[in-house]
Order: C-alpha cells, then structure tokens, then sequence
C-alpha cells in the first residue's frame, strides 16, 4: 500500500526515528563517497504553486544523489491553471511519475492530489504544515544535541504552518515544546486539541518569549509574514516587535540552547543579524539536512 506523507502526524514515533537514523547514515555514506544509487530509474515529479529555494534544491538535490531524476512543474505548466481538477491531475500524473511533492497555499489541495494518486505524494509545504522541515530539523537536532530525549523546543513567533508541524511532531515524540506567539496569532485551536488527545508531550501555548526559552534546549523562530501575508506585513512587524529572537532573548536561555530558522530570514525583524551568525546558530547545517532527511523520505516512500 502506498504511503504518503501530509503531515507528521502521517508518521509514527518509529517511523520518524527511523527516518532520522537513515538520514544520517546517508549523510555520512555521502561525505565517505558510499552512497548508493538506491532510487535509479526512478522519477519524481515537483509541483510548486510557491516558490522555493531550500525545498525545490533539496528535492532535487536528494533525487538526483540517489540516481532518480525529478520534473519541476509551476502551477502555469500545468493545466490546474485553466482549472483541470486536481483530481483529474493525480491520476494522470500516476501514470508518468514514481512520486510527487507539492508545495501550495492550500492544504485540502494536497490531500486531493493525495486521495486520487496511486503514487506517493508528499507535502513540501502548505498554509497548513510543512512537515518535511520539521523532520529534517529534528534531525539536526540529534545530530548537534546527540539526542532527543528530554528535549525541550521553544517556538517565537507566529502560529504558522511550522508552528504546527512543531506541535505535530511534539505530540509524536513526546518533548516538550513552548509556542510564544501574540494573543492575534496563536496556532490553531484543532491542531493543539488533536495534540492534547494524543497524550504525548507538554505543550505550551505562552505570550511572554523570555518564560518560553527558560528551560529551551532549542530556540526557534520563523518569519513574521510569509508567502500570501505581504499585504498583513507592517501591521505584522508593530505586533510580532516584541517576539524578536535577539542577543537579549539569547542570553534569557540555558547556555547550550541552538537556534534555528527555517530560512529565508528577515534579518533585523524575527531575528537579529549577530543570532543568525552567532555561535549558537546552526541555522546552515539546519538548511543542509533538508536534503538528507528528504534523501530518507524519498528512499522509504518510493
């Protein structure tokens, strides 16, 4: 039965250990020169209505290492701009390719794209979820912390799609994870009360950034208005001031803490320019993984 991935809840707490031990594995097969063509011949198709740096070369990236090939396709080359259902475009696309990934605005499109395809589809981002970040961040994680046991996340910031793939992965895994975000954009109500009946994990929804990263082995931060929001931006930057990761909010933080940013930064705004290249950032390595733990996901799922 094919499997997809949509969000982390898609995922069991094996699976998502599983796939951080093969990523690393891969990781250090790459940097030895052993990596395995383990996906030759087959093709991935890329659909990104967003546009995209880290996700779009990762994929391809992580395609292309394991022998695969990839087709990338904007929404205007395809014919779901002239309003071809989504569902009519699965099942063609099923015929031709051996998996998709998607990156949209809407998360009901992928789960669409996900019902009528016979391939597996994965969701390279949405308003919604962006569960292949979350994934690879908690593989940097590991790999910087040795461990994810006992961890302790704190997200500054907005209650956005990452936010919820963080509360997701919380839930799966069992840490413990701080959401500082204003009153005017918390995470949505459904996801933290799916989180809260899964009984696993201690999550914190606070509006005080200093009381979120006391205990934080790991501070995290995202920016103010993503992609569809620049209209909400100045109205965004008077309301989100004060939820700045900055040397002062740093230094309110155990002395181990990392932080990271999924990238881009707005440098300045969500994150000042001495975090970002401080000795505490590993925000580059984080950008690197993506392409490791997406070398696992594509390997497992096709």
């Amino acid at each position: 039965m094919k499997r997809d991935l949509l969000t982390i809840r898609d995922l069991s707490a094996e699976e998502i250990h599983r796939l951080i031990r093969r990523a690393q594995e891969m990781k250090d097969e790459r940097h030895s020169g052993k990596l395995h063509p383990t996906l030759s011949g087959r093709i991935l198709g890329l659909i990104f209505v967003k546009p995209s740096t880290r996700t779009r070369v990762s994929f391809e990236t992580a395609m292309y290492r394991l022998g695969g090939r990839c087709v990338f396709m904007t929404a205007h080359d395809l014919q779901i701009s002239r309003q071809e259902p989504m569902a009519d475009t699965a099942r063609v696309l099923s015929r031709y390719l051996d998996g998709l990934v998607i990156r949209t605005f809407a998360h009901e499109d992928v789960e669409e794209l996900a019902h009528y395809a016979t391939i597996p589809v994965i969701n390279g981002l949405t308003d919604r979820f962006h569960p292949c970040q979350v994934l690879s961040d908690l593989l940097t994680i590991q790999e910087k912390r040795g461990s994810l046991e006992n961890l302790c996340v704190a997200w500054i910031g907005d209650g956005n799609n990452v936010a919820h793939s963080w509360i997701n992965a919380a839930a799966r895994l069992g840490f413990t994870l701080y959401l500082a975000c204003p009153r005017e954009y918390l995470p949505e109500k459904e996801i933290l009360e799916w989180a809260k009946n899964e009984g696993r994990g201690a999550i914190h929804v606070v509006h005080d950034p200093k009381a979120a990263v006391a205990s934080a082995d790991v501070l995290y931060t995202d920016v103010w208005a993503s992609m569809g929001q620049e209209a909400e931006a100045e109205e965004r930057k008077k309301i989100f001031h004060s939820f700045q990761i900055n040397e002062e909010l740093l230094a309110a933080a155990p002395a181990h803490a990392m932080v990271l940013h999924c990238l881009p930064a707005h440098r300045g705004e969500e994150i000042t320019d001495g975090v970002i290249e401080g000795p505490q950032s590993v925000v580059f390595d984080q950008a690197e993984n993506r392409m490791f733990l997406q070398m696992a996901l594509l390997e497992w799922l096709m």
